[in-house]
């Protein structure tokens, strides 16, 4: 079985699902979750980050689904997934939902390697220490994300350290519509969340995906993100972990995927990528594709030692 072909929206292709599920969490929210892919070939999940959706991962989507069963899904109040009431919203319940993923998309003790940007970064350091985590995780990626201090770090203002954080803290709790794409926000988009060279496509398509996503969840998640402290969860992510990191990162700065390169038990090391920002799925689609390609090779097919020794 193939993946299926593309469709086109908005001069963008989008991977069509083999299937869609929903995923019922431990506080009952639903999960909206896609199957890309052969059913039986290797297993790779993908949570996206705030204020993104499945879309986020459509290169990814239709370049591993011709040989990797693609397991991606909205997180709630994202995309497909309904979003939920006052106290539906905290690390344990992005934990909560992607152990219901892992349940209602993997057989037991089926390894996958798991692949997270931003908040769905987080959402795999929060589930760190989750039994069903440790069953079905091989290997993860984590790309553009941080532990905490989020608002401290964050370079998308300008001016001393008190300005830079209360502008960041603000742009998190911010509820107000962020109303059509057009060039300006656009380009405010760009300048906070993008490298200086991205394409216009690829800025575009950023933000429409963005847009899209309802005001409240992205508040709500904003106030979540501006509280993080999930370093203690850090030292509990025993798997094997990539990280990858755009330098002109507005959002989560090099310094932090640099601080989780050094804490994370079973680094497998720590990739800059020159030019890129915050979206590097989006903007270097290449390099985080093959990263995943390459965690699958080494630690879940084991493909990566016979390469290297018919390379000899």
């Amino acid at each position: 079985m193939s993946a299926r072909p593309a469709r086109r929206r908005s001069g963008n292709l989008v991977p069509v699902p083999a299937r869609t599920l929903f995923a019922v969490s431990a506080d009952g929210s639903r999960v909206h979750v896609e199957l890309h892919g052969p059913e039986e070939a290797p297993a790779v999940v993908l949570a996206h980050g705030w204020t993104c959706s499945t879309r986020f991962w459509a290169a990814q989507i239709a370049d591993l689904a011709t040989d990797h069963r693609v397991i991606a899904y909205d997180q709630r109040g994202h995309g497909g997934s309904p979003d939920v009431g006052p106290g539906g919203h905290s690390t344990d319940a992005l934990a909560d939902d992607l152990e219901a993923v892992l349940a209602a998309t993997l057989a037991p003790g089926r390894k996958a390697v798991l692949a997270g940007h931003s908040m769905g970064g987080m959402t795999l350091m929060a589930a760190a220490r989750r039994p069903r985590f440790r069953e079905h995780a091989a290997a993860v990626l984590l790309c553009s994300t941080g532990s905490g201090r989020l608002a401290d770090e964050a370079r998308v203002f300008a001016g001393p350290k008190a300005v830079r954080t209360g502008g960041t803290r603000a742009l998190l709790l911010a509820a107000l519509p962020l109303g059509p794409v057009t060039p300006v926000t656009r380009g405010l988009l760009k300048y906070a969340t993008m490298g200086p060279g991205s394409s216009p496509e690829r800025v575009d398509t950023c933000a429409r995906i963005v847009h899209a996503c309802p005001r409240q969840a992205r508040a709500s998640w904003g106030r979540v993100l501006s509280e993080l402290d999930l370093d203690l969860d850090v030292a509990e992510l025993r798997v094997p972990a990539a990280v990858l990191v755009g330098l002109e990162d507005r959002m989560t700065p090099p310094s932090h995927a640099r601080a989780l390169a050094a804490a994370l038990p079973e680094c497998l090391g720590l990739t800059e990528l020159p030019g890129m920002g915050h979206m590097t799925p989006l903007e270097a689609p290449e390099a985080v594709t093959a990263k995943i390609r390459e965690l699958v090779a080494g630690h879940l097919t084991g493909t990566a030692t016979n390469e290297k020794e018919d390379a000899v």
